[in-house]
């Protein structure tokens, strides 16, 4: 009698190199001739990244040097969520933070997506901030995962092949 395979799917950001890629971004500010004397900074404190310029567009241009950076460091844009601009005093302001875990509802649209398009007897569970999925054929769960690859509502990752 054959065993279940199993693998699960998780969103799981590497925290060492986000602040690499908040260093070489802070390092490109400061070097950067279009950015001196406009006041442009990045700073990561606990879970939020705050970024400050004196302009609307110059804040703009900071979130575009710090996405850059992460995708150098191979993390997805998926897993950045930043806030629209706003005004805080004499500087403009913009809050991001970085996504981690699978939320209860993009969860659910991904238990739907295998229930509906994915090969018949695979079988998916929510567990906390990941989904288990399981199958009797190793080959229908790479299947599962070659149709997940196209989900682009969150950065997701494979994981315990067994």
């Amino acid at each position: 009698m054959a065993s279940e395979s199993t693998f699960d799917v998780v969103s799981k950001v590497d925290k060492q190199e986000v602040a690499n890629a908040m260093n070489q971004a802070q390092k490109e500010l400061a070097q950067r001739y279009d950015f001196k004397g406009v006041g442009a900074e990045v700073d990561f404190s606990g879970e939020t990244i705050l970024m400050k310029a004196n302009s609307e567009e110059r804040v703009l241009a900071v979130l575009d040097v710090l996405q850059s950076k992460l995708i150098k460091r191979g993390i997805s844009l998926k897993s950045l969520e930043a806030g629209e601009p706003f005004a805080s005093g004499k500087e403009y302001r913009i809050e991001a933070s970085i996504k981690e875990g699978i939320a209860q509802d993009v969860a659910k649209k991904i238990n739907k997506l295998i229930r509906d398009e994915g090969p018949k007897g695979v079988k998916s569970q929510i567990q906390g901030d990941e989904l288990r999925v399981s199958s009797k054929s190793r080959d229908d769960l790479q299947a599962t995962m070659a149709l997940l690859k196209g989900f682009d509502e969150a950065d997701l990752q494979f994981v315990n092949l067994r």
